[in-house]
């Protein structure tokens, strides 16, 4: 346990970052989910709204540090190879 009022203070904000941190993680993960479905049930339109909400949820996540970006940018060519694919087919 931590003894020094500053040891005490970095405790806090370590929770408080790592709540913060999972929220965005989360984020992430639900609006993945969004974007898988609309490719599952084959929807162009819907596939294409998703990708562009996966891509703002990514870049803003990215642009906070929770997430490096180059992770970000590897996960959105991802998914933008099976928009593409999804769209060609």
């Amino acid at each position: 346990m931590a003894h020094s009022a500053s040891a005490k203070k970095r405790i806090r904000q370590n929770l408080k970052q790592r709540s913060l941190n999972r929220w965005r993680k989360g984020r992430i993960k639900v609006s993945v989910k969004q974007f898988d479905e609309a490719v599952a049930h084959g929807s162009k339109e819907a596939a294409t709204e998703a990708y562009r909400v996966v891509t703002k949820a990514l870049d803003q996540v990215a642009s906070k540090g929770t997430i490096h970006q180059k992770t970000a940018a590897r996960r959105k060519s991802r998914l933008a190879r099976r928009l593409n694919q999804m769209t060609a087919s």
